[in-house]
């Protein structure tokens, strides 16, 4: 071969790779090397998408924050907290995050299980004995087609372990049209004012929906679970939150309810003619209940949630204070349910392709199944709710995201769309 030709060959080959690089880059690589930075052009373009959004009427409004080693690189709100006000949208617009309570309502069970409160192998009837009567609903095909649900007893006690991944069989009513749930919804679990203790007492009259251990299956597991913790502790659930996690971040505006009538001016609101949040109960935190749903009843506000964000990125700490012990931090974010767990996954498996699940929050464990994988890296931390809240915690990246926005007709266009412009900003 001629040098000329040979040089030829390699430039080609150069050339090749670095296309292939750069569309790969454009589709959101997935585990960009450690080290990258952002490029600011390129943020940009989260820019005139949430303009968009806001001027072809598709949400009222949003904030954005992606902080990295410690320093925001990008923060931006977008619209209005309401049509009706038009008030701009502020560090300090509350949004209803729905569940990202149970990301909180985690690290407080995880902090008490560090203390000895309780343990991951307790059964949950040592703590509610009406559990200890729990039945496993199955369906059965009857003739002509039509199905019969027979109750079972469980292959064994469900635990605090399965309450923290999900796999306890306590379903929600709301979605889906299996005959559990239709006695979820048909039990009207929702009525009247009433609090955790007798919520508790609500759920354990219900069928599983699973055999504990057998299934990633969402629902009101982490209420079951906060009524562990108050019989722990001894105290109310807002009231251990306080003490253990919101008061030593300096959450001063997260919590259950918005009694505050200046403090309500503040409420972020979807469009009017959004469909209401999809969680079968009505949740407006300026009506004060007994009931605090710890599985999704918290409101928050940017500058608190970035504070929990970023003690999550610090593996447990912030600002010099130990919230979560080494120890706690690797349980509470060591994947639960992949090989070996014996936990099963079906359609309804909202942590999602390429992710594990850890004890209340979504952990990514391999590529996934998508051509091309999501954007992202290993043992990037997450979860959202249904008002469209959504957080990612990056370690790789020593780099966090929140998004706080309420529009659940939206929100999974959206959060996609944000994730992966924020990865195609990375560079090395």
């Amino acid at each position: 071969m001629k040098p000329f030709q040979a040089l030829r060959m390699i430039a080609c080959g150069a050339l090749l790779i670095a296309a292939a690089a750069a569309s790969a880059r454009a589709e959101g690589t997935f585990e960009i090397p450690a080290g990258a930075h952002f490029n600011k052009d390129k943020l940009a373009k989260l820019d005139e998408f949430f303009r968009n959004e806001v001027a072809t009427g598709k949400i009222p409004g949003a904030i954005l924050l992606i902080q990295q080693h410690g320093k925001p690189v990008y923060h931006q709100s977008f619209g209005v907290q309401d049509v009706e006000s038009k008030a701009p949208i502020t560090d300090h617009t509350i949004f209803r995050l729905f569940s990202m309570t149970k990301a909180i309502t985690s690290v407080v069970a995880v902090q008490m299980i560090d203390e000895g409160k309780f343990s991951l192998d307790d059964p949950i009837a040592k703590f509610i004995p009406s559990f200890a009567n729990v039945k496993v609903g199955v369906e059965k095909e009857a003739s002509g087609g039509t199905k019969t649900l027979e109750l079972v007893p469980p292959n064994r006690p469900p635990t605090v372990l399965d309450l923290m991944r999900q796999t306890s069989g306590i379903t929600y009513g709301f979605y889906g049209d299996s005959l559990v749930r239709k006695a979820y919804k048909a039990a009207d679990i929702y009525a009247g004012d009433f609090d955790l203790a007798e919520f508790a007492e609500r759920i354990a009259k219900l069928p599983l929906h699973n055999q504990p251990g057998a299934l990633w299956q969402y629902g009101h597991s982490t209420d079951i679970l906060a009524r562990i913790m108050e019989i722990a502790s001894g105290k109310s659930l807002i009231e251990v939150e306080r003490e253990k996690l919101l008061d030593p971040l300096g959450m001063k505006d997260t919590g259950f309810f918005v009694g505050d009538p200046e403090k309500q001016k503040l409420l972020a609101k979807p469009m009017p003619n959004d469909s209401d949040f999809r969680v079968g109960r009505e949740n407006d935190p300026t009506k004060p209940k007994k009931m605090m749903y710890a599985s999704g009843g918290m409101v928050s506000t940017m500058a608190d949630y970035a504070r929990f964000a970023q003690m999550l990125l610090n593996g447990g700490t912030y600002e010099g204070k130990t919230i979560l012990s080494p120890k706690a931090f690797k349980l509470l974010t060591t994947d639960q349910v992949g090989p070996g767990s014996g936990v099963e996954r079906d359609f309804f498996y909202f942590p999602g392709d390429g992710f594990g699940f850890g004890l209340g929050l979504a952990v990514r464990t391999d590529p996934g199944n998508a051509k091309p994988p999501p954007p992202g890296n290993l043992g990037e931390l997450k979860w959202d709710g249904a008002s469209g809240c959504y957080f990612v915690i990056d370690p790789k990246q020593d780099m966090f995201f929140v998004l706080l926005e309420q529009t659940p007709s939206e929100r999974q266009r959206i959060q996609r769309t944000v994730k992966q412009l924020i990865y195609e900003a990375m560079e090395n």
